[in-house]
C-alpha cells in the first residue's frame, strides 16, 4: 500500500480523522498528506524533536503551542511516542514509529479519543510491518 493510501484509507476513511499526514521520523520530509493538510518544514522538525525525546522542544511547545499545517494548537499531552494537541474543539493526534510519524486531525464532529486510537493503531500496524 502506498503512503497516500494509508492516509486516505487507514486514517480519513475511518471517519475518526478528517485529514492526516505521514512524515519521516527525522522530520525532514512529508511522505503523504491530505490535500488541505500541508506541514511546513519547521513544523515537521519540531514534531520529530518532541516525539524523539527532545525535552527542550517539548517544553517550548507546551509554553508557546504546537504549530501544525500553519495553525497553533495547545499541546495537551506529550508522551513517549505520541502527542495530542487541541485548538478549541479541533485537535491533532501524533504517533511515532521507527521510520515515520503519523498525524491525524479531527474536526468538531469527531471524538478526540477515537482520533488518537486511529492514529496509534496505524502507528502500531506500521511498526509491525518494520516501519
Amino acid at each position: 500500500m502506498s503512503w497516500q493510501a494509508y492516509v486516505d484509507t487507514s486514517l480519513v476513511a475511518t471517519g475518526h480523522v478528517d485529514k492526516g499526514a505521514i512524515i519521516s521520523a527525522a522530520g525532514d520530509s512529508a511522505w503523504a498528506s491530505s490535500a488541505d493538510f500541508q506541514l511546513k518544514p519547521e513544523e515537521m522538525k519540531t514534531i520529530a524533536s518532541i516525539v524523539g525525546g527532545d525535552a527542550a522542544a517539548k517544553d517550548k511547545a507546551l509554553a508557546d503551542g504546537l504549530f501544525i499545517a500553519g495553525s497553533r494548537y495547545v499541546m495537551a499531552r506529550a508522551e513517549d511516542r505520541s502527542i495530542y494537541a487541541r485548538q478549541g474543539r479541533l485537535g491533532v493526534a501524533v504517533a511515532k514509529t521507527k521510520q515515520a510519524i503519523v498525524i491525524g486531525h479531527h474536526g468538531e464532529a469527531q471524538v478526540a479519543g477515537n482520533t488518537s486510537s486511529t492514529v496509534e493503531g496505524l502507528a502500531d500496524y506500521l511498526i509491525g510491518q518494520g516501519y
